[in-house]
């Protein structure tokens, strides 16, 4: 029995944006990507989604735009906050995928591991039905650039 492959329904279409690329999930939906970065410290957690190109901002929301006590802004409840104002934000221009790029403080003599709100970010962002393409973590790395401070010998107690 010979099946004819012309007749076949041809692979999605995809449209390359740097290393991102639209895809098709159905016939009539085309997915619209964002790119969600969240810089999640231990004093706060800020969302803030651009476009492929992240050039243009189009949502961006903070813990402590969400709670009153300077010590919850930090606090995965804010973050969970943050992360519904934006999904409402990004529904309204139409974004309906995001690529996520995960921030701790980072540096010389500073935390490289990620406060307590990114996690909650991430889970409260596909709640709310977007869908994930990449989650990266993106916090700086030194390459011994600055000298510490302490002098010659270090800090004497």
């Amino acid at each position: 029995m010979r099946t004819d492959t012309a007749s076949q329904s041809s692979p999605r279409p995809r449209e390359r944006f740097g290393r991102y690329e639209q895809r098709y999930d159905t016939p009539g939906q085309k997915i619209r990507w964002g790119i969600a970065h969240i810089l999640s410290t231990y004093n706060n957690t800020i969302i803030t989604v651009t476009d492929v190109t992240g050039t243009e901002t189009l949502a961006r929301s903070s813990g402590g735009q969400m709670v009153t006590s300077d010590r919850l802004e930090s606090s995965p409840t804010a973050a969970l906050g943050a992360a519904k104002k934006v999904a409402e934000l990004l529904r309204e221009k139409g974004i309906n995928g995001l690529y996520i790029k995960v921030r701790a403080r980072g540096g010389n003599n500073i935390s490289k591991s990620t406060g307590p709100g990114a996690q909650a970010a991430i889970r409260a962002l596909s709640r709310e039905g977007f869908r994930i393409g990449r989650i990266e973590e993106v916090t700086p790395e030194p390459h011994n650039g600055c000298r510490m401070k302490g002098g010659r010998r270090g800090r004497r107690v």
